[in-house]
C-alpha cells in the first residue's frame, strides 16, 4: 500500500503525492496501479513520487474521493516473464461500486458491494459471474453469489492486513474492473449477430 501525503487540484486534473517502500526503484513515465487504476508518475521526490488522474479517471473511480492519510493498494506493472498471480488486470477501472454488507466469516471476511445496474452495459459484458473474476480497488477476487447489480467477495486475513480492505466499511465506494474475457466474449458475440 502507499499512503497519500499531498493533493493539488489543476484544473479538471488532480495530483496525488504518495509515500510507499518501493519509491527509489520508481522511474518517471512507469505505470502504477492505484486502487486498479494505472497511472503514470509524473514526479520524484525523495521518498515520494506524484501521479496524474485526470476528469475521465476522476469520474469513473474512487480516487477523486481520496484525503491525505488514505491507504491506496498499489501495483506495479507485471514482467513479460513473471507469473501471473490472479486473473488478467488492465487497471482500466470500468465504474464504482460501494460497500453494502461486511460480515465476519470466523477468520475471513465476506464483503458485498452493488454498483450501479446498467442493462447495455451488461449486454457489453460489464458483469460478474459466480466464480467470476473482478478487481476491486486492484486486488483480484473471485466473485461468490453475483446478482444483477451486487456480488461478494471472501477476504482472507492477509489481503484483509495488507491492502486497504482494512479499511472498507459499509458505504465505502471502491473501484471495479470486470473481468477483460467476458467483456471480448461479449464483443463478439454482438458481431456474430449481425
Amino acid at each position: 500500500m502507499a499512503t497519500v501525503v499531498a493533493i493539488k487540484h489543476d484544473r479538471e486534473n488532480i495530483d496525488l503525492t504518495l509515500k510507499c517502500s518501493f519509491t527509489s526503484e520508481l522511474k518517471i513515465d512507469q505505470s502504477i496501479s492505484h486502487n486498479g487504476v494505472c497511472l503514470t508518475v509524473v514526479n520524484i521526490d525523495g521518498d515520494t513520487y506524484t501521479v496524474t488522474a485526470m476528469k475521465e479517471t476522476l469520474d469513473r473511480s474512487n480516487l477523486g474521493l481520496l484525503h491525505v492519510g488514505d491507504h491506496v493498494n498499489i501495483e506495479r506493472s507485471m514482467l513479460m516473464n513473471g507469473r501471473l498471480d490472479g486473473h488478467i488486470v488492465q487497471g482500466h477501472v470500468d465504474e464504482t461500486a460501494k460497500c453494502i454488507r461486511k460480515e465476519d466469516a470466523d477468520g475471513s471476511t465476506y464483503f458485498t458491494f452493488e454498483y450501479k445496474l446498467d442493462r447495455d452495459m451488461a449486454r457489453r459484458g460489464y458483469f460478474t459471474v459466480d466464480k467470476g473474476s473482478v478487481t476491486v480497488n486492484g486486488v483480484s477476487l473471485t466473485v461468490i453469489a453475483p446478482t444483477d447489480n451486487t456480488f461478494t467477495v471472501a477476504i482472507i486475513p492477509y489481503t484483509h492486513d495488507n491492502t486497504n480492505f482494512g479499511d472498507i466499511e459499509i458505504g465505502t465506494t471502491v473501484n471495479i474492473e470486470f473481468d477483460i474475457l467476458g467483456k471480448y466474449i461479449a464483443r463478439l458475440r454482438h458481431f456474430e449477430g449481425e
